[in-house]
């Protein structure tokens, strides 16, 4: 008999579910607590429900919780406001965000029913290290821009030397009609708390339109 051979099938989305006593207990800890948006409930009383964080949805019914059977893992945008806010509701950290050799930045904590969810963001330091060379670059920048750089590497805890070697291998990668970014939507909301700090009214194009001040 010919060996069988799988379909080609597409995944489009993926729920874990969890076991858990008190369904309405859960839900508030997750909610309130963690962050996360409820996303249905099904019957009255319920017996099931979806809750949301970004993207993703973890199923929960009621039942016996067997937390030593599973962890869940996220990766979102920013791991470390995200484990500030866990800390500040109270919830038990279980490991504090640390770099991993993995590429992520990731932090572990507990839920009210002894289950352990891992939430990171990518670091991207995963593979052989890249020896190179710096230069000197004669740069001038216009004066707000320059106070929202140096704000941004401090944001992301780099150099202001690679932060700007990281923006401008983004800008050099195509993707789709335009360009990758190397910030995520967390980081995107804080450039735009900066550009109000810094009184940055101009557009991404101004720079054709610079002109530098008359002396006096």
């Amino acid at each position: 008999m010919a060996e069988l051979q799988p379909p080609a099938t597409s995944c489009e989305r993926y729920h874990a579910s969890l076991s858990v006593p008190d369904l309405q207990a859960a839900i508030v800890f997750y909610t309130t607590q963690l962050g996360f948006n409820l996303g249905f409930t099904w019957g009255d009383p319920p017996s099931f429900a979806g809750l949301n964080l970004g993207q993703v949805q973890v199923f929960m019914a009621p039942g016996e919780a067997h937390p030593e059977s599973c962890c869940l893992y996220f990766v979102v945008d920013d791991a470390d406001e995200l484990c500030a806010y866990h800390r500040a509701n109270g919830v038990e950290i279980v490991q504090p965000p640390q770099d991993q050799e993995y590429g992520l930045r990731d932090y572990v904590i507990r839920d009210l029913n002894g289950y352990y969810l891992d939430f990171g963001h990518n670091i991207y330091n995963v593979g052989p290290q890249v020896e190179i060379e710096r230069v000197d670059v004669p740069v001038r920048l216009e004066k707000r821009l320059a106070a929202l750089l140096h704000d941004l590497a401090d944001h992301k805890r780099m150099s202001l030397s690679s932060c700007l070697e990281e923006i401008l291998l983004h800008t050099c990668e195509p993707l789709g009609d335009g360009v990758a970014s190397p910030h995520t939507r967390s980081t995107l909301r804080h450039i735009h708390q900066l550009k109000e700090k810094h009184g940055i009214d101009y557009d991404c194009h101004a720079s054709y339109r610079f002109v530098e001040k008359s002396p006096g």
